[in-house]
């Protein structure tokens, strides 16, 4: 009767706790996002902390949107991640409304018996609950709190994955209108080519021939610049789709002109720290996971033959008569439903489940290797055409033009090598694309939420004729 009493305490306990539930699971969100990222965690949940955050982005907004800033839009006003953040909230409401008690049922029955001797009522009352609720009591508030952890834990992995994106995506669009910028500068050294030639065939002086591969270059320059144009607009409304601005503020986003510098050395440090697993988030959704699924195990075992066992106190009354108490048990008799297959299914699940784990486990680290030696490479490449390849490049454009100067080339040569020049800036511009992408997708693959690498094999888009007019 003791542990009866007290089980019901802890019931109105949990009673009114499901919005102190929703509230720390917010904060640890928060806390996780801090330490992470620096950027704060936003439930937008009425039209004044909507306007108010909207009036936040505004400023945001009024200069050119950094990374960070980017990181910092998307997690306090993004529809998608206020989604996310939403159905939380919803599942931690569901994990406190599984430990609770189900509600007592209230039954009334009024019986009138008519007769040659006059007329008799029969009233019946009956209180009942769930007893075998009761007695799993602590067990159900258990698993609701393993489920409470879960839902912790996915949130963090969707803003880990989320911030990911929203780097990647900045990187995009910031490398897209970089390049679209540098191949308007390959367009005009075409177009002067193109025109020169016309007006040199015109005197004389140029084949139809030398024209039209001229022609030809400039025609390829201006595609190349359309299609650059039509990346950047791409890339950046993919920007303005994972921040969630509706059209009004997205026409007032503004990029800054150009990628940040490349660090002068890689730190190797956070990630030989993560040679502990403890910290991944995929390894502790799997492990949640596993935990809550052995517990769902043992209630099964528990309950696979006895679905449920109710107790009712009774009172009857009826006319002329002393009122009847007592209570009633009811108890299903397993005789053609044995708990058989529920005992199965869950031992299959919890199979299902310790197996997940273990592949988690022994490949955890494998995509930090594969993230960090795309990162390690990236950087080199990048530093190989900042270093090397665009020094030279300009070398050989002093020396073009030195040339031209003394009369031994010609100005069609000094335009083909303007262009290389800048196909050349346009493939550094890549390669440190492809670094800042990379980095981005190892801050996540550190964390345990692995993101999409870059293709560091793809060649620049059209580098290979561009550069071939150089010589």
């Amino acid at each position: 009767m003791r542990r009866v009493i007290a089980g019901a305490g802890a019931a109105l306990l949990l009673g009114g706790c499901a919005s102190l539930a929703i509230d720390e699971n917010l904060a640890a969100v928060d806390r996780f996002s801090q330490e992470r990222t620096g950027a704060e965690v936003r439930w937008l949940r009425s039209d004044a902390e909507r306007v108010e955050m909207a009036d936040e982005v505004d400023r945001l907004l009024a200069r050119p949107l950094a990374a960070d800033d980017a990181v910092r839009i998307a997690l306090a006003y993004s529809p998608a991640f206020q989604v996310v953040l939403a159905e939380a909230a919803a599942t931690s409401a569901e994990a406190t409304r599984s430990a609770r008690l189900p509600n007592p049922v209230f039954s009334f029955e009024r019986l009138v018996r008519s007769d040659p001797g006059g007329r008799d009522l029969d009233i019946g009352r009956a209180l009942s609950f769930s007893l075998l609720d009761l007695l799993l009591l602590p067990a159900r508030a258990e698993r609701a709190q393993f489920r409470q952890e879960q839902t912790r834990l996915e949130a963090s992995a969707a803003l880990v994955a989320l911030v990911a994106e929203v780097r990647q995506a900045w990187v995009q669009a910031v490398a897209a209108a970089q390049t679209a910028g540098y191949q308007e500068a390959v367009v005009a050294a075409a177009e002067a080519g193109a025109e020169l030639a016309r007006r040199m065939e015109a005197v004389g002086n140029f084949s139809r021939l030398q024209r039209a591969r001229e022609q030809t270059a400039y025609a390829d320059a201006a595609a190349q610049l359309a299609r650059a144009r039509l990346h950047a607009t791409a890339s950046r409304e993919a920007l303005v789709r994972r921040l969630g601005l509706p059209a009004a503020q997205a026409a007032r986003l503004a990029l800054p002109d150009r990628l940040p510098d490349l660090p002068a050395t890689l730190d190797d440090g956070r990630v030989l720290a993560q040679d502990a697993l403890e910290a991944r988030l995929d390894l502790r959704i799997a492990r949640a996971d596993l935990e809550a699924t052995a517990r769902e195990l043992g209630l099964a075992r528990t309950t696979s033959a006895v679905e449920h066992l109710e107790v009712a106190a009774i009172r009857n009354s009826e006319t002329g008569k002393s009122a009847q108490r007592g209570f009633e048990l009811e108890l299903p008799l397993p005789l053609f439903d044995f708990g058989d297959a529920a005992r199965a299914g869950g031992q299959a699940r919890y199979l299902a489940a310790l197996n997940r784990t273990a592949q988690v486990a022994a490949v955890a680290t494998s995509p930090v290797r594969d993230r960090h030696a795309a990162w390690r490479t990236a950087h080199e490449i990048a530093r190989h055409y900042r270093d090397e390849l665009v020094p030279l490049r300009a070398r050989i454009s002093d020396e073009m033009l030195l040339q031209y100067n003394g009369m031994l080339i010609g100005v069609f040569e000094l335009l083909a090598d303007a262009r290389a020049r800048t196909d050349t800036v346009i493939q550094a511009i890549e390669a440190e694309r492809d670094f800042w992408l990379a980095d981005a997708a190892l801050d996540a693959a550190l964390i345990g939420t692995p993101a999409s690498l870059p293709a560091l094999h793809a060649p620049a888009a059209g580098a290979g004729d561009a550069g071939a007019a150089g010589h």
